[in-house]
């Protein structure tokens, strides 16, 4: 059976299968299939390294099965996050035969927008939105580090708002466990928020790079520009020891 397209409105109707219970979608060539309950048609909102997000009135997540097991770590983490400032999961949907089972999808809550897009806006940002901000940042990276868990990649575009200016940390693509063996080897924050002992290749770190990158963020929101722009590895080491200098 084929799969639904996309109409001039840049939703994507989906096609019945398996008795109806499933709908199934065509997003930029790849295959959705999720539970019927969720009859609105997608409209493809955003797409990464990682998966494709897809908006109903949810915000869906579609990853390949490799990262099964750190869904689970991430769905217990946010079980219980919803007033501390974490992206929280609403649904993971079954496959609808276990043979079959390739795709994770994850339904997450729908913010209205990220801090980039805020930060790139004409929106004027008070010292009480700053400030506003830092709180609900740290008090989300808190609960993440209480966990055990290290970010990894905070960034303006993983911090998403609404209209009440309610800010939660999401994207836990590079997130990892301390007591994971390899989580020191892997690729880890984009470069401009990278802190200096990863740009030194260091063997061992702990979440203050996660700290490091909330205050490049920070710099951000107040200045409405990155703090370290490198161009590349030097260039990044180089604009952070001129700050000392």
């Amino acid at each position: 059976m084929e799969a639904g397209s996309a109409s001039g409105d840049g939703q994507t109707r989906g096609v019945p299968t398996h008795g109806g219970r499933y709908v199934r979608y065509n997003v930029y060539g790849n295959l959705f299939e999720v539970s019927a309950k969720y009859t609105p048609p997608l409209r493809p909102i955003g797409r990464g390294a990682y998966g494709i997000v897809c908006q109903p009135k949810l915000a869906f997540l579609s990853l390949g099965l490799q990262f099964f097991i750190m869904v689970i770590i991430l769905a217990d983490l946010v079980a219980m996050t919803v007033p501390l400032k974490i992206i929280a999961i609403k649904d993971i949907i079954r496959p609808p035969q276990r043979e079959n089972f390739n795709d994770v999808y994850i339904v997450y809550e729908l913010m209205d927008t990220d801090l980039h897009q805020i930060i790139r806006s004409n929106q004027a940002l008070t010292d009480d939105h700053c400030q506003y901000f830092l709180y609900q940042i740290l008090r989300g990276l808190k609960y993440v580090h209480s966990a055990n868990v290290l970010h990894r990649d905070l960034k303006p575009s993983n911090l998403f708002l609404n209209a009440n200016c309610d800010l939660k940390i999401g994207d836990f693509g590079l997130a990892r466990t301390t007591s994971e063996t390899d989580f020191m080897t892997e690729y880890v924050v984009t470069r401009w928020y990278r802190a200096p002992e990863l740009l030194l290749n260091c063997s061992e770190y702990t979440a203050a790079i996660d700290i490091w990158s909330v205050g490049c963020i920070v710099g951000e929101i107040v200045t409405r520009e990155p703090l370290f722009p490198g161009r590349d590895y030097v260039h990044q080491l180089r604009l952070i020891t001129e700050v000392w200098l």
